[in-house]
């Protein structure tokens, strides 16, 4: 299965990515950070992925249209495609990613924002978040900083909801939680789609590539809150991450959920 997916689901994103550059070419000088086009492109590409892939996504709730920011749990690198299929959106990711072989290059060129964990870059980090928010971005937090393994959700850091609370941003900006519950294939770890610890890209995306009858994901988009509501990042961090893990406990199997 894996000999006729993989090549295929290569060309398919390396055309979307082609198409995506060239028209980014002419979206670039006319409209500056402001994408109108390309972010249907990558929409497309993500949900012809999962197509190819066989991994059928399941959405609940509505993506808010208000201006502001999304934060999910984060347990494969499935979600990159799971959450551009369902909603033209723009991921915050770590540095490191962008030297990623591949995964860089469609990061870059898709609009992300890669973050350094170094203290003393938190201001102009800040300041770039306040720019890509108040040009209508829609950003994507994972604020456990990692990946899971699917069936359990890490304590979210609240340093990456500082941005929030800037500059009069609290006053203008929502924050939508999104719950990513992966359902194994019949008779696989509950575990099956996770990536974390020290599991090669390639061998995890050969397993499931691998696969003939796919498990499904489940996207659930909760009721988008105020920032101005919160009292500091920590208690809107904790809202969200409360409302992520009793959601995830609801979709997974009964008795599959685990503690962080």
């Amino acid at each position: 299965m894996a000999a006729w997916r993989f090549p295929t689901i290569i060309l398919f994103i390396a055309t979307g990515l082609a198409l995506h550059l060239t028209l980014r070419l002419i979206e670039r000088p006319l409209f500056g950070l402001r994408r109108p086009i390309t972010p249907f492109v990558t929409q497309g590409v993500c949900k012809g992925t999962l197509f190819l892939l066989g991994l059928r996504l399941q959405v609940t709730g509505r993506a808010m249209q208000a201006r502001g920011a999304v934060v999910a749990n984060h347990s494969s690198w499935l979600d990159i495609f799971v959450m551009n299929a369902a909603r033209r959106i723009y991921f915050v990711s770590k540095s490191e990613v962008a030297g990623w072989p591949g995964i860089g290059v469609l990061a870059k060129a898709t609009g992300t924002v890669f973050i350094n964990r170094d203290a003393r870059d938190a201001r102009l980090q800040k300041e770039i978040f306040e720019a890509r928010l108040r040009a209508g971005h829609h950003l994507c937090f994972f604020p456990e900083g990692t990946s899971s393994d699917g069936v359990r959700i890490l304590p979210f850091k609240p340093t990456l909801f500082a941005a929030f609370f800037t500059h009069g941003l609290e006053d203008i900006l929502s924050v939508q939680p999104v719950t990513i519950a992966y359902i194994a294939p019949r008779g696989q770890d509950a575990r099956f789609y996770g990536w974390w610890g020290e599991l090669p890209l390639m061998t995890h995306a050969l397993r499931i590539l691998s696969r003939v009858r796919q498990g499904r994901v489940e996207l659930v988009f909760h009721q988008p809150v105020a920032v101005k509501d919160f009292a500091n990042r920590k208690v809107l961090a904790r809202h969200c991450g409360d409302t992520l893990r009793a959601e995830l406990a609801q979709r997974l199997p009964e008795g599959v959920m685990r503690q962080a």
